[in-house]
């Protein structure tokens, strides 16, 4: 029986996969982003020359075949500081993600479950929503000091809300669920079938908007390395890489055209991502595949 069920999920599983793949704008959102996760891995073997080192000879120099993307105006090799870049913000993207929805899934489903918790979780929530997601984040990254630790929190503060509602909004509706009235007439602990029963049903918007997080952390993060409230300046980031270039636009433009192309593609592959996977774990959507 078990064997049974073992070979259901995993056809389930393949035939999912399959589906997914079928669609061109998800495969291409998958290659690209499987092309910046290598490139950020390998990135010391592939990059010809350290992010950091100065050549002030060799300053704003044009891309040719020595310098791939050009030089910045230290004479430091673009290319490298775009792929060494990469790291940097699939690590902020990633930690976001996980750090977000921690908060967000126990605030959503307290709120949720227990009626009590529910009206001052969710006025907590609105207050949040209510700024704008970089003035919040500019606001806590200026009042905790600039550094990556800073970044990666006050960014998962910003989003956290975000899925928090998501999660309370499908929790309500779960708990109602003739499953978990069984479980609850039965004397099951209110922590059994909050992890048990009412998480496991909500891994599918969750990882939808865990791609979704992913990509604002990482246009954020960016958008907050411009102001200067990032990381430490002499960390390659897309962003400071852009605001350091802003001078040069005109004479230069390959200092901000690579980084500004390396964002875009890294942003719009996890919203295709994302895409495909909201309309594949949604049963209204996916039958219309």
């Amino acid at each position: 029986m078990t064997d049974i069920v073992s070979t259901a999920q995993q056809s389930e599983r393949s035939k999912f996969f399959h589906v997914l793949i079928k669609r061109k704008t998800v495969l291409f959102g998958l290659i690209v982003l499987a092309v910046f996760v290598t490139l950020a891995i390998f990135a010391p073997l592939i990059t010809p020359y350290a992010p950091n080192k100065l050549s002030i000879v060799n300053r704003l120099k044009p891309p040719d075949a020595r310098w791939f993307f050009g030089t910045d105006e230290f004479g430091r090799d673009v290319f490298s500081r775009t792929i060494f870049s990469a790291r940097l913000s699939l690590l902020v993207g990633f930690a976001v993600v996980v750090l977000a929805s921690v908060i967000g899934v126990t605030l959503g489903i307290l709120a949720g479950f227990f009626q009590r918790l529910d009206a001052p979780i969710t006025r907590l929530i609105d207050a949040m929503m209510a700024f704008p997601d970089i003035l919040l984040a500019i606001a806590l990254v200026a009042a905790l000091g600039p550094s990556l630790t800073t970044v990666i929190v006050a960014l998962s503060i910003v989003y956290a809300p975000r899925l928090a509602r998501v999660v309370r909004a499908s929790t309500l509706v779960i708990r109602e669920l003739p499953y978990v009235e069984a479980a609850t007439s039965l004397g099951i602990s209110k922590w059994h079938i909050m992890t048990r029963h009412i998480l496991r049903n909500l891994l599918s918007p969750i990882l939808v908007q865990g791609t979704f997080l992913f990509a604002n952390a990482m246009l954020a993060e960016a958008g907050l390395s411009f102001l200067g409230l990032g990381v430490s300046p002499e960390v390659p980031t897309w962003g400071t890489m852009i605001a350091s270039g802003r001078q040069y636009i005109g004479t230069a433009d390959w200092m901000t055209l690579f980084p500004g192309i390396a964002i875009v593609l890294a942003v719009l592959s996890l919203q295709m991502v994302g895409d495909g996977f909201r309309d594949l774990l949604d049963p209204r959507l996916r039958k219309d595949l």
